[in-house]
């Protein structure tokens, strides 16, 4: 199965977006694994990466 932001041909990934990044999260405020969130590598990285500043601002906890 290919990665769902690859076929939505997204290259950017904005971290204010906090609703976006909460599907990539558990309901604790864990960072999903590749398998569960089936992104490729590139795009894992991109949102782990939004998802850190975000919580650093505020916009998402660390601990829900």
């Amino acid at each position: 199965m290919s990665c769902q932001l690859c076929q939505k041909a997204i290259e950017e990934i904005d971290f204010t977006d906090a609703d976006f990044l909460r599907q990539f999260t558990t309901e604790t405020g864990k960072i999903k694994t590749r398998r569960k969130t089936r992104l490729c590598s590139k795009h894992q990285r991109k949102i782990t990466k939004a998802i850190k500043r975000a919580r650093y601002l505020g916009l998402l906890p660390y601990v829900a």
